[in-house]
């Protein structure tokens, strides 16, 4: 667990994408394989990119916030800035597509 990546729950969720600093959420679950593949990639990025915060929101643990962004497949990268959903891109994504949906969406 990487000391750059937030694990949210409700009681943090809002605080922190309402923060000044534009936040990549990775909705994901335990059992998901794409979101266990995706985990190294969000580990290299927090240390990457900057200007984001990466956090990860578990949706079997956090079910109220997954409902409220209509979560219907994981993982699900949404990035949020004053919070409000600016851009959002479903399923697994390598390094550089990443890499370029934040840079696009900061």
């Amino acid at each position: 667990m990487s000391a750059n990546i937030k694990y949210l729950t409700t009681a943090e969720f809002d605080k922190q994408i309402e923060g000044e600093i534009p936040t990549l959420v990775d909705f994901w679950a335990t059992w998901c394989g794409p979101c266990k593949m995706l985990a190294p990639i969000l580990e290299e990025l927090s240390e990457a990119v900057h200007g984001v915060q990466i956090a990860k929101v578990d949706v079997d643990e956090e079910e109220a916030i997954a409902m409220r962004y209509g979560i219907m497949s994981i993982p699900t990268l949404i990035m949020f800035k004053n919070g409000k959903e600016v851009a959002k891109t479903v399923g697994y994504k390598n390094f550089a597509q990443l890499k370029a949906f934040i840079e696009e969406n900061k």
